[in-house]
């Protein structure tokens, strides 16, 4: 796969990410960040895949960076999510 291929997905995909939170009221980013955990999993697979399929230095550093970002992304939803559902618990409970 060529390394232009794999920066033009990188960078739809980030364009594409942006332009979509962007137009989604405050009030459902919890809820579609908590609901969309598991799919951002995927994201990591495809990083993986990404880093695994060429072997040039550009393609390793693009595929760890994007391997990096999607790891940030499901920890920081999974710590946004236990936070709101911390919110519910009762004061006497931890």
């Amino acid at each position: 796969m060529n390394i232009m291929l794999l920066l033009f997905i990188f960078t739809l995909a980030a364009f594409l990410g942006f332009e979509l939170i962007s137009k989604v009221p405050s009030q459902l980013h919890t809820p579609l960040m908590s609901g969309s955990n598991a799919i951002s999993g995927i994201t990591i697979v495809g990083a993986i895949l990404a880093t695994m399929i060429d072997n040039s230095l550009i393609a390793q550093i693009v595929g760890f960076l994007a391997l990096v970002f999607a790891t940030v992304n499901v920890v920081g939803g999974y710590l946004v999510t236990d936070r709101m559902l911390g919110m519910f618990r009762s004061k006497g409970k931890k």
